[in-house]
């Protein structure tokens, strides 16, 4: 278990500690979990009650908090997110490094291109005319196609797969299940209604710092590229489809979706289970949430809500409306029965 001192934590972290620097402090945890020996934050104002009462040994706050009660420790920080995540990063268990080198259960073409300090697992495929470059890390059974590029410093977990031609930059995360480059749904309609298959031609290209969840999947394009743009962020069990483009520090959340053809800009951000018609565009720094419907395009810089999607302040409106309805349903029995008593009123 690691160790150390509360003084040694908070000058690591840039913080301004007021406490026991002689403190150990040995993990981090959420407010509600923390114990002694533990590190926890209060990003604002509306989780200093919570902090004060906390059984964290020391707790990560903002510059100039108030927390209205004595605590053993605290750390002012004028980024506290940011110094959490350093603080998870130092208390984080180590795991073992991969092993360098080719496992001799691999399979790896004498025509594939291994660079430097790359760690390739049991079961692990890699197709000949591929490239894996230096650094990277490919667990067992991930899967590298034919003619596939994967950048420096990669990591593919158990069961990813990279399809033939598609292109990743360095750093790139692939989680086990994720499949970059499977054929994009595209099907020729006879007048019987026979579908027949239409070649994916296509590719996939993942920019530098990209991260793909467990299970989502990334469809190859029918012609030209899928591209996600450098330090998108993608969540499990996304679906995106072919000829799609993402723009750089997006993010797409658990169980969203995009139809073929779609185009997002820079900073976008659908949350979870969102969904977007085929054909559209959203501006850079849109924000999509969860469950919303997205049936046409929509100009950046808002927060889209509903569906269909519509500006925030909009859809609460509407809420605010739909909420009303019962009370308006019995003001109008009651003027109903108001109407009817005067009718009989004047016809006596």
């Amino acid at each position: 278990m690691k160790e150390i001192t509360a003084g040694e934590l908070a000058q690591r972290l840039g913080a301004e500690l007021e406490g026991d620097a002689s403190l150990l402090l040995r993990g981090v945890a959420d407010l509600e979990s923390a114990g002694e020996g533990q590190l926890a934050f209060a990003g604002g104002p509306k989780y200093f009650a919570a902090a004060a009462a906390c059984g964290a040994s020391a707790v990560l706050v903002p510059r100039g908090a108030d927390l209205g009660a004595a605590h053993p420790a605290l750390m002012r920080t004028d980024d506290v997110g940011k110094a959490f995540v350093a603080a998870c990063l130092l208390f984080a268990p180590e795991t073992p490094a991969r092993p360098k080198g080719i496992d001799p259960r691999a399979c790896v073409s004498p025509s594939a291109k291994i660079g430097q300090d790359v760690s390739i697992g049991p079961f692990a495929v890699v197709e000949a005319e591929a490239t894996v470059g230096d650094g990277t890390v490919l667990y067992p059974q991930t899967y590298v196609g034919y003619g596939a590029a994967v950048g420096k410093n990669c990591l593919l977990y158990p069961f990813a797969m990279v399809r033939e031609h598609c292109r990743l930059g360095d750093r790139v995360i692939l989680h086990g299940g994720a499949a970059i480059g499977a054929d994009g749904f595209g099907y020729d309609v006879d007048a019987r209604g026979v579908r027949t298959k239409i070649p994916q031609l296509g590719i996939v290209v993942l920019g530098d710092d990209v991260e793909v969840g467990a299970n989502t999947t990334i469809d190859r394009a029918r012609f030209g590229e899928t591209r996600v743009g450098r330090g998108t962020k993608i969540d499990n069990l996304v679906q995106i489809a072919h000829n799609c483009v993402i723009g750089e520090d997006s993010v797409m959340c658990a169980q969203s979706g995009m139809a073929g053809t779609c185009t997002l800009g820079k900073r976008v951000i659908c949350a979870g289970q969102a969904g977007l018609a085929g054909h559209l565009k959203l501006g850079d720094d849109t924000v999509v949430g969860a469950q919303a419907g997205v049936p046409k395009s929509l100009p950046g810089g808002q927060v889209y809500l509903g569906s269909p999607a519509m500006p925030r302040l909009e859809f609460g409106k509407q809420v605010a409306m739909v909420n009303a309805l019962p009370k308006l349903k019995e003001q109008l029995k009651a003027l109903a029965r108001r109407v009817e008593e005067l009718e009989k009123a004047g016809r006596g």
